[in-house]
């Protein structure tokens, strides 16, 4: 402790902030001794924290100014390594803090365990994030590049119902080859490449229809699912007709958690189920102001890899709000996603360290080029997304 005795100063100009009327601090010292430093760093985070933060200010604004000190002092603290110590906790955070947050705390938190690929994990179980789209906001992560094309793509392979590769590949997304490879080549003791084994499903539909169809997977459950009696339902057509009909139901959500066919999967579905909320209807001000309801999305994920899976998830989630939402002639609101077994893969541990050392970019904007007749008219070039740069790619292995 005595080698951190020294004291810091913080000089503050004149400020006022618009949104507390009144609240004004001259210009003045804080002067802190290291050991009550120590004091407001150790209940920082359970008192001090978004979004209790801004009750507590609300209920005594006078806290105001002294909550900016100590925000200043524990962003330029060299009390602990932890990343998160030097972030700059203000009141209206980057929203993917919440991812790296969320990624500090599995690696000092979670429980190791092996996992289904072999590979290990550290693993945590419950999680929250919410991502505000109204402004056209886009959740592309910026800590590394996320390819936000080849997953708007694999979210309109899902919306065609479709279950085969070969589709995947005519469009230039890879993403789901591990699967059928891993399982040509335990069939057949053939060592084929990767390249070598998308040639083929590529170029021999007979060779697609045996070995790169991956099973009754998301796109099935969504659009075909066939009951106890053989029917089928279409859960994204059913979904939106309600949002049209009856937008303030409680069951407005499809799923693709089908115990009957979850053995005839070449993976269980991650993300599983898809809720949607309607706000502003019946609203007065909302009704002369001409505003329309509010579109939100909740999603629940039983299990997450945070490293590889959840940028790809999140991108494609919010692009999917932006489309129902222009199907309906709603506006976007929130996406919710709630992860249950909430994983780093032991082989991306550096990833997560570079993840971490990286300062958040402004999200990009997403705006929808045309409405097409109905959700299964969207094609890529539909999505402009601009404002995106992000800090360079990191490579990890997928475990299979």
């Amino acid at each position: 402790m005595e080698s951190h005795r020294s004291s810091v100063i913080i000089f503050l100009d004149e400020i006022e902030l618009s949104q507390w009327p009144g609240v004004t601090f001259p210009p003045m010292a804080f002067l802190f001794e290291m050991e009550f430093m120590f004091l407001v760093l150790s209940i920082w985070r359970k008192i001090l924290f978004p979004p209790r933060l801004n009750a507590v200010i609300a209920s005594n604004p006078k806290l105001l100014p002294h909550y900016l000190a100590l925000a200043y002092c524990f962003r330029i603290s060299p009390l602990s390594d932890s990343s998160a110590n030097h972030r700059n906790l203000e009141m209206a955070r980057h929203p993917e803090y919440q991812y790296l947050d969320l990624i500090e705390h599995v690696l000092e938190k979670g429980d190791r365990r092996i996992d289904r690929t072999g590979v290990g994990t550290l693993s945590v179980f419950g999680a929250m994030m919410r991502f505000d789209l109204s402004d056209g906001t886009f959740p592309a992560y910026t800590t590394k590049r996320v390819f936000w094309k080849t997953a708007v793509k694999e979210m309109l392979w899902f919306l065609t119902g479709q279950t085969n590769i070969q589709s995947l590949l005519k469009d230039n997304v890879r993403i789901w080859t591990d699967w059928p490879l891993d399982k040509y080549r335990k069939a057949t003791g053939e060592d084929v490449s990767q390249e070598d084994f998308e040639d083929r499903i590529l170029a021999d539909d007979a060779f697609a229809l045996k070995w790169g169809d991956l099973g009754p997977v998301y796109g099935k459950q969504w659009r075909r699912w066939v009951d106890a009696n053989g029917k089928e339902h279409d859960q994204i057509a059913t979904v939106i007709q309600t949002l049209k009909t009856n937008p303030s139901s409680r069951r407005m959500l499809f799923h693709a958690w089908n115990v009957g066919e979850l053995d005839q999967m070449a993976l269980s579905p991650c993300h599983m189920t898809y809720q949607f909320h309607v706000s502003g209807l019946g609203d007065a001000s909302s009704e002369k102001s001409g505003a329309r309801p509010k579109l939100s999305l909740l999603v629940g994920q039983r299990s997450c890899d945070l490293g590889l899976g959840n940028p790809f998830n999140i991108a494609q989630e919010a692009a999917l709000v932006h489309m129902v939402a222009q199907q309906v002639d709603m506006t976007p609101g929130e996406l919710i996603w709630v992860g249950g077994d909430t994983h780093l893969y032991l082989n991306h541990m550096e990833m997560a360290q570079t993840l971490l050392s990286r300062e958040p970019r402004p999200f990009p904007k997403l705006r929808l080029l045309r409405r097409p007749d109905s959700i299964d008219g969207y094609t890529i070039d539909d999505f402009e997304v601009t404002g995106y740069d992000p800090h360079p790619t990191i490579e990890a292995p997928v475990a299979v």
